[in-house]
């Protein structure tokens, strides 16, 4: 069954009460925030969507910050924006908002625009939880893996059985503050030491310059 699973920086779940330390050393990210005290995390398991239509949509909203994202999953919603289709693009239609990527193929996955919203909002919680500032949140890491396959039949003629697969998928997201850069402190430069040999080649060089030209 579908269920969504608390980031472990927020260090709560569904309940809102402590994790297990067990429970949670059993959960893994594919990967780490470069900044685990600025970041927080959300995860759902056995999503019952689509695994290519999330990952296409997970890939879309990458990148954006957490206002940006929310607004751009509920226009999906609505059908004012499509999802761009880069990777799994066999047998998808083109359309005109798809213009917007600079692509052509692009469709309206509703459902999974559905369950990254609640992971959107499960992060912001744990944001929220660590005290971090949720109008700065950029969607550091997305990441969608397959999940196990529901299996089902299908009956089919002369008495056979053919499968009828569901394919879930696994969600996974680290959000983070961004960040303003640095300047890196103007060192001092050496001064360049040369051989004889070449500042004699300089002053030749700078002579011949000077005296170019024709008679």
């Amino acid at each position: 069954s579908s269920h969504l699973d608390a980031g472990l920086s927020g260090n709560r779940h569904r309940g809102g009460e402590p994790e297990d330390l067990d429970a949670a050393a059993m959960v893994r990210f594919s990967r780490e925030a470069s900044n685990p005290t600025k970041s927080c995390k959300a995860m759902g398991a056995d999503l019952r969507v689509h695994y290519k239509n999330t990952y296409e949509t997970a890939r879309a909203i990458k990148g954006m910050t957490l206002a940006v994202a929310r607004k751009y999953l509920q226009d999906v919603c609505e059908k004012k924006r499509c999802v761009p289709f880069r990777k799994y693009v066999g047998t998808c239609g083109r359309t005109a908002q798809a213009k917007e990527f600079k692509l052509t193929q692009g469709r309206w996955p509703i459902k999974s625009a559905k369950v990254l919203l609640g992971l959107l909002k499960n992060a912001e919680s744990n944001a929220e939880f660590k005290n971090l500032d949720t109008e700065n949140l950029k969607i550091w890491h997305i990441a969608v893996h397959e999940a196990q396959q529901g299996r089902r039949r299908t009956y089919r003629a002369h008495g056979r059985i053919g499968p009828y697969c569901s394919c879930p998928c696994h969600v996974e997201m680290i959000l983070q503050e961004d960040v303003e850069p640095v300047e890196a402190a103007k060192e001092d430069v050496k001064p360049r030491r040369f051989t004889k040999k070449q500042l004699a080649m300089r002053r030749l060089k700078v002579g011949g310059d000077q005296c170019g030209g024709g008679v």
